[in-house]
């Protein structure tokens, strides 16, 4: 079961299930796993879906009684990225952790989904529960996009965080420099010509980044070397990638899933990938709200906490519970 909205886009979609087709996938962010959905992908009328049953009853129950990284916890663990990321004079790396919410009683799925749908109305938002697991996000980073026609492919770069009210400092204009010039670097590997925006400001609920987006042409045979480069861009895991990647396993207390993973759909025009940050883990009687943040040698621990704390509300202050 799948149910997801595509960016600026109110029309609801789903899949029959009337084939052994896999147009959306969703990747971990270590790429050892993948959830599939399969079918066609179909348009879901609004009331249908309202008056559909979909009961918290088919969440698994979280009996791993395993707990979050409390904020102690976490700043000890960022002095130490930050240690490294000196050390090794990094430009930047992405430190994550899991927030846990108990506090509740019944989750009201259908309400939730709404409710991040309307709060989120330029990302690609889902809900799905596979028979094992049950996720919903919303987030608006396109990895890709490749259109079969015109094989026009494009992507973006997008970091550097703060609520929408504050102006951009050094240390945010500095996170977002490394992982545009690792795109622009990728790109060049397979176009000569490539067109780049300005840098503005991306709003994403109750905080910006800063963006900058890249269009293309590329060979089709092409598409899939492209993002197996991109993924994890900086903006998710760090530069050098691999030496990142590394440490973000070694620092992070828990495995990310399919936090900072992507999603593939596929339909009759283009092929999306979308980059699965705003996200939470759904279970009957607890909640996992996967927030991060991108951090460089001018990194202050209690402003990174801050902004995982306010990423964390994308999910959770949309949660409709009873």
């Amino acid at each position: 079961m799948i149910y997801f909205k595509l960016p600026f886009d109110e029309k609801l979609y789903s899949t029959d299930e009337k084939n052994d087709q896999n147009p959306i996938q969703f990747y971990t962010f270590d790429g050892n796993r993948q959830v599939s959905f399969e079918g066609n992908i179909i348009e879901i009328n609004a009331d249908d879906f309202n008056n559909e049953c979909i009961s918290s009853e088919i969440l698994p129950k979280d009996d791993n009684q395993i707990e979050a990284e409390t904020k102690e916890e976490y700043l000890n663990q960022l002095d130490k990225v930050i240690q490294v990321i000196k050390e090794n004079h990094l430009p930047k790396m992405v430190y994550s952790r899991r927030k846990i919410f108990t506090d509740f009683n019944t989750i009201d799925l259908k309400a939730s989904f709404n409710n991040i749908c309307t709060s989120y109305p330029n990302a690609f938002r889902y809900l799905f529960f596979d028979g094992e697991t049950s996720w919903m996000g919303a987030f608006s980073e396109v990895l890709g996009k490749f259109n079969k026609k015109t094989h026009e492919f494009e992507t973006m770069s997008l970091a550097g965080t703060l609520p929408i009210s504050e102006n951009w400092s050094e240390k945010e204009i500095e996170e977002q420099k490394p992982v545009s010039s690792y795109i622009r670097n990728i790109l060049n590997n397979y176009s000569d010509h490539i067109n780049e925006s300005e840098t503005y400001d991306h709003i994403s609920g109750n905080i910006k980044h800063l963006r900058t987006d890249f269009k293309t042409k590329i060979k089709p045979q092409d598409l899939s070397k492209i993002i197996n480069d991109l993924h994890p861009t900086p903006a998710v895991c760090g530069i050098p990638k691999d030496f990142c990647k590394e440490n973000i396993q070694k620092f992070e207390k828990f495995a990310r899933e399919l936090y900072s993973g992507y999603i593939r759909i596929e339909n009759e025009d283009t092929i999306q990938y979308f980059v699965n940050l705003r996200c939470s883990k759904l279970y009957q009687n607890s909640v996992h709200s996967f927030v991060g943040g991108g951090i460089t040698a001018q990194s202050n621990p209690e402003k990174e906490w801050i902004e995982t704390e306010l990423k964390s509300e994308a999910v959770l202050k949309n949660l409709k519970f009873s």
